[in-house]
């Protein structure tokens, strides 16, 4: 008797997370690495800390732009 088959998970199911290293966000920004660094230091750009490396969850990038261009805007 075959058992009964795995259950797959599904995209729409569990959304999958981005995330981005400093020079990966240095070269989408076009900016040099100790602004970057300046943005996670303020918090204008949310991180996490891995061990010691730093990744951006690439909705906080989308995040940062958006709030900046409606900075620009207003």
């Amino acid at each position: 008797m075959a058992s009964p088959p795995p259950t797959v998970l599904h995209a729409e199911a569990a959304p999958v997370l981005d995330l981005l290293t400093v020079p990966q966000v240095m070269d989408r920004l076009q900016l040099g690495r100790s602004a970057v660094y300046d943005l996670l230091r303020t918090r204008q750009l949310a991180s996490i800390t891995l061990g010691r490396a730093r990744r951006i969850p690439s909705h906080s990038l989308t995040d940062f732009i958006r709030t900046r261009l409606e900075q620009e805007a207003a």
